[in-house]
């Protein structure tokens, strides 16, 4: 299990160099958000998980970090927000709908992670939530890797938030399984291929 979030471009590298390795070694690799990433490993169903939209884990997992993963904060050019002067409030942003991630796990449930609005719209899809923003149907977080050519075209506009910590939005992210039931050889070489493929990837920051 992949979450949605993670940089592709260190997935794919990361892969390739698995299939060198271990050519005659399946995968099967599903993307999801949140929980959803986590609860086929704590169902025994996935060797691990990579994970970081669910800031924590249950205590059945272990975790290792890969990656700090930079966010931003966006709307299209011409959406309201995008005209107000920066930094924004939580009053300027309260009656603007916010496009979030929703989570198809019970794990989160009762919980919010980065939602700032009063309106918002959920999405289980990053492609889908891409577009609606590149639409101007809301405003939202999104990996800097995936809106960096929309942001240097003028499609999407970056928000700056008033309560934003000092050096902007990182969400850390970790590769988690199961205490009892660690990976084996092939999935032990993969994480530690997605450790070192961060620093052979543009634009990514190792954790």
């Amino acid at each position: 299990m992949v979450d949605v979030l993670f940089p592709m471009v260190v997935l794919t590298h990361a892969i390739g160099d698995f299939q060198a390795h271990f050519p005659d070694t399946a995968l099967r690799i599903h993307v999801e958000a949140l929980g959803a990433v986590l609860q086929p490993v704590l169902d025994g169903r996935c060797a691990f998980g990579v994970t970081g939209s669910l800031p924590d884990a249950p205590p059945e997992l272990v975790r290792e970090r890969l990656i700090s993963l930079r966010m931003v904060q966006v709307a299209a050019a011409g959406h309201p927000l995008t005209v107000l002067p920066g930094p924004l409030s939580p009053e300027d942003v309260a009656g603007h709908v916010q496009l979030v991630l929703t989570d198809r796990s019970p794990l989160s449930q009762g919980r919010e992670f980065g939602v700032f609005s009063a309106r918002t719209w959920r999405l289980a899809d990053l492609g889908a939530k891409h577009a609606f923003l590149r639409a101007g149907l809301g405003w939202g977080g999104m990996p800097w890797d995936r809106v960096e050519a929309d942001l240097a075209a003028g499609t999407l506009v970056e928000l700056t938030m008033r309560d934003a910590p000092a050096g902007g939005y990182r969400m850390p992210m970790y590769a988690a399984h199961r205490d009892d039931t660690p990976p084996g050889p092939a999935g032990r070489w993969l994480i530690e291929r997605l450790k070192d493929t961060t620093a052979r990837c543009p634009g990514q920051e190792a954790a």
